[in-house]
């Protein structure tokens, strides 16, 4: 018998047509159905049985686990961008972390969950540049992620957990904008490890947490926030844009500049004195009180 695989998709729409339907002559680019028609059919060209599946709810996800990477199977998660990645981990973190009391001997003491069982990525996003499948260099074609499952390649990267009961892969982004898009000021204290990048009382215009690079939290007024981070070296990198006023009040009015201050190390902690705006590996949402992350080194694999 031939590898369990199945696909998976969270609430995507089915176009019903695979690309080459009379009615619409074909289309310029493969369509998302198409892509996931092509990655199955390269599985089974393999010799695996493939089964298509899509999730609503975190019970759907949880039942789709149990089924396939919790019982030697192989899972495939189809999406169109970090999010989809992002709320499969979660549940996968939450099925498979031990309670503090039962706690494994031969964990390592940088890790609170064992090593998890790897998960493809299917991205629907043909031309994405930013997202976690093209900065981990993984690969985009449908027939390229189906050779990589059924070989077994797979690569391992850290994980960060946070204390809201989630995980963040790829990056976090804290800040608002106006509706003319300019940064909205606001205030929190930002920690990592020892440091304090800010302690509460400086106006902030964004706040990142990254864990793998990407454009998305490259630069703030022309200056790069986090420059280099690795998605496999055990720490997490934190940047924030802090507005600086300088010079002598003129008429009420004084000169403003950006200034950028940088960290790296295993856990974050932001306490914003105001709601903030973020969006956590495409998932949006408003920050109320305290939120830590914390590294997990090398927790996760996906197939590549």
């Amino acid at each position: 018998m031939g590898d369990q695989v199945v696909l998976l998709g969270l609430g995507q729409g089915d176009s019903g047509c695979d690309g080459g339907c009379d009615s619409c002559g074909g289309h310029a680019e493969p369509t998302p159905r198409a892509a996931v028609l092509a990655c199955r059919d390269a599985l089974r060209a393999g010799g695996a049985e493939v089964r298509l599946a899509e999730a609503n709810s975190d019970a759907e996800i949880d039942a789709v686990l149990a089924e396939t990477v919790l019982a030697d199977g192989k899972l495939v998660v189809v999406g169109n961008d970090d999010g989809e990645a992002r709320a499969v981990l979660r549940r996968l973190v939450r099925r498979c972390a031990p309670p503090p009391s039962k706690r494994p001997t031969d964990l390592p003491t940088d890790r609170t969950l064992p090593d998890l069982p790897p998960v493809g990525l299917l991205s629907l996003d043909r031309r994405g540049t930013d997202d976690l499948v093209a900065q981990l260099g993984l690969p985009r074609e449908p027939a390229a992620v189906a050779e990589a499952v059924l070989a077994g390649r797979t690569a391992r990267y850290d994980l960060l957990r946070t204390d809201g009961g989630s995980v963040t892969l790829h990056g976090a982004l804290l800040g608002g904008a106006d509706p003319d898009g300019r940064p909205v000021p606001w205030r929190g204290a930002v920690h990592v490890d020892d440091a304090v990048l800010s302690d509460g009382t400086d106006p902030l215009l964004l706040a990142a947490v990254v864990n793998a690079p990407g454009s998305g939290y490259a630069e703030v007024d022309g200056l790069p926030l986090v420059t280099a981070a690795d998605p496999a070296d055990g720490a997490v990198d934190v940047a924030v844009a802090v507005v600086r006023y300088v010079g002598k009040r003129w008429l009420g009015n004084r000169r403003a500049r950006v200034e950028v201050r940088r960290a790296r190390g295993r856990a974050v902690a932001i306490t914003p004195t105001e709601d903030v705006p973020y969006v956590d590996d495409a998932a949006t949402g408003t920050l109320t009180r305290k939120r830590t992350w914390w590294m997990e080194r090398g927790a996760w694999a996906v197939y590549r």
